[in-house]
């Protein structure tokens, strides 16, 4: 069986996203995210837990979630979980951390939420709701953006209202019915 390594969240931001450039330069935007979920003990008490999780866009993406995001606006991430893993110089212990390294991402909540900034819808989104995020081309399994520094273009404008995408490895995905075996 195939192995999968796929995260999808729903968060506020725990603080403001912090742009930086790689010597290649590479844009790479790092930011927290808080996630909450509310249960009832089996004796009947309602609790709530939040789990904070540190995220990465890199390139484009990373300029345009700088841009738009701050602390305490909600959006929706799609990434894969990478572990780090290095020795502490201090203490010469290992240390570990797991982020998430995000693909895709929607912003989302009204004007003053984060899903329009600056007044209006953009994009043609609506002005109660998302309406602007964005895709890294290739979608999941493609070139992670991570220390390739590879380039190709990106697109920042959201899917909605545009026409569909030419399959993903071009001509030879599209088929008849005829040519199905069974």
């Amino acid at each position: 069986m195939a192995d999968l390594n796929k995260v999808m969240l729903i968060g506020r931001l725990t603080r403001d996203p912090q742009l930086r450039y790689t010597p290649a330069n590479q844009a790479v935007c790092d930011f927290g995210l808080a996630t909450g979920r509310k249960y009832r003990t089996a004796s009947g008490e309602e609790r709530e837990e939040s789990t904070f999780i540190d995220c990465t866009v890199w390139a484009k993406g990373a300029e345009i979630f700088n841009q738009y995001m701050r602390k305490g606006k909600q959006v929706f991430i799609e990434g894969r979980l990478k572990l780090d893993q290095w020795d502490d110089k201090q203490t010469g212990q290992k240390r570990s951390k797991l982020t998430v390294v995000v693909d895709n991402f929607q912003f989302l909540g009204g004007r003053d939420e984060g899903g329009a900034p600056h007044g209006g819808a953009q994009n043609g989104g609506d002005e109660e709701g998302g309406g602007r995020g964005y895709s890294r081309p290739g979608g999941y399994g493609g070139n992670s953006g991570g220390n390739s520094g590879g380039g190709g273009s990106r697109s920042s404008a959201p899917r909605q209202n545009q026409p569909a995408e030419e399959p993903p490895y071009g001509n030879e995905q599209s088929f008849k019915d005829e040519d199905i075996p069974f």
